[in-house]
């Protein structure tokens, strides 16, 4: 069955009708998590995503992304498929009422990082670590660790060895990058200009 648009007519024919043919390698690049901690003693806190080829490429991509309009003293970054999410909540449900016991608890643990989302429209914030053989099971164990008053709507786990983190050595990236205040209209105090050309003229 034919378009009655002409340019869909002219478009080249893609496959055959009802067949799924496997994707070319790399041709759609894959998407990371990017984490970017402001100041030393900050929490990390989740700024987007960049699409890379593998996790080294997205870390430079996010640096040159997400660190140039304002200082950083670290960031790191994940494979967008290693991030286990929680059920999503409606209202003003909290998210860790919907998280249930482990039923399977294994005896290798390994770390997981956990990340709360508390204000909807905002970013994930990192809360701590817990020690875990599951996503499923990191979730439960935040439960118990960080689960308190404050309403929680959304979790993430990301088991800590998946993550792309800054290096020691890698740290002095951001020596180089100050506040760069003249980006900011208030550095050009157009007022004070204003007023100082008005008086000259009116002299």
């Amino acid at each position: 069955m034919k378009s009655l648009d002409p340019r869909v007519n002219r478009l080249p024919v893609v496959g055959k009708p009802g067949e799924i043919s496997p994707k070319v390698p790399l041709d759609q690049l894959g998407t990371f998590e990017v984490f970017v901690q402001p100041k030393e003693g900050k929490p990390f806190q989740h700024e987007g995503i960049v699409h890379a080829p593998d996790v080294e490429m997205a870390f430079v991509l996010a640096k040159e992304t997400f660190t140039r309009r304002f200082t950083c003293v670290s960031l790191y970054v994940c494979d967008t498929r290693n991030v286990y999410v929680s059920p999503l909540t409606e209202a003003t449900s909290n998210a860790y009422d919907l998280i249930s016991e482990a039923t399977e608890k294994s005896t290798h643990k390994t770390s997981y990082e956990i990340y709360h989302l508390l204000k909807r429209g905002k970013q994930h914030v990192h809360v701590g670590t817990v020690q875990a053989g599951s996503p499923q099971e990191a979730m439960a164990e935040a439960k118990k660790v960080f689960k308190n008053d404050k309403t929680v709507y959304n979790i993430w786990a990301v088991k800590t060895s998946d993550i792309r983190f800054t290096t020691d050595e890698e740290k002095d990236l951001w020596l180089t990058l100050p506040e760069k205040k003249f980006r900011d209209a208030s550095a050009y105090k157009g007022g004070d200009k204003l007023k100082e050309f008005l008086e000259r003229h009116n002299a």
